[in-house]
């Protein structure tokens, strides 16, 4: 893995050349409140955006809070959500995250990473995009993008995307976690892309293990 002072480097490097959070930015699927928020992004684990915005769509025209959301049977929620796949464990997870939200807390979506974890069907990944962009908390959250880049470059050094949170967490400067998460997906799908990174023209390429690799140093 690089060095403190090298992640400093490419944070610094991707600050002045990634565009970052823009005004604009809406997440996850630019639902306007947590509760929508967390529904989302469960409706889209292994889910094109295309499907998981009409599975949205259907779901909350039939209910907006967790309290309408008890008063559909499973049978209404699944027709709803079916467009985004696994719609009978999704409808499982979404009533069993509504009781739990309602019973411990009120019906309120908590502002708190421990908190959002201890729901039903609610990951890190979710956990961290709803307190990133519905609580504006300066967060990383790690998809795909940000996975795969941190790990080419040397960010971190994991696995898993939940263990790329964990360790972007430990070893990003404080300065880069507000928009960390918008630097790393632009340059994702900018530059690092996956099948063919742009890596000659790559503004941190002196400091990114994967073109020292390739080129043999």
């Amino acid at each position: 893995m690089l060095s403190e002072v090298q992640v400093e480097g490419v944070y610094r490097i991707l600050a002045n050349e990634m565009p970052g959070r823009t005004r604009g930015a809406k997440g996850p699927k630019g639902q306007p409140d947590a509760f929508r928020s967390c529904i989302s992004c469960m409706l889209s684990a292994q889910s094109l955006d295309r499907n998981t915005a009409s599975a949205a769509r259907a779901l909350f025209a039939l209910a907006t809070t967790p309290e309408e959301m008890l008063e559909l049977d499973d049978r209404a929620i699944a027709a709803a959500i079916r467009p985004c796949g696994l719609y009978n464990m999704k409808t499982r997870n979404i009533r069993a995250f509504c009781e739990a939200l309602i019973a411990e807390h009120g019906g309120v979506v908590p502002d708190t990473r421990a908190e959002l974890l201890s729901l039903p069907g609610i990951g890190r990944k979710c956990a961290d995009i709803v307190l990133s962009f519905t609580f504006g908390k300066d967060v990383i959250a790690v998809d795909t993008h940000v996975h795969r880049v941190c790990n080419r470059i040397g960010l971190t050094e994991a696995k898993t995307a939940d263990k790329t949170a964990q360790q972007l967490q430990d070893r990003s400067p404080e300065w880069a976690l507000r928009d960390g998460h918008f630097w790393l997906i632009q340059f994702g799908k900018r530059i690092c892309s996956a099948r063919a990174p742009k890596c000659a023209g790559c503004p941190v390429n002196d400091l990114c293990e994967y073109y020292a690799a390739s080129r043999g140093s």
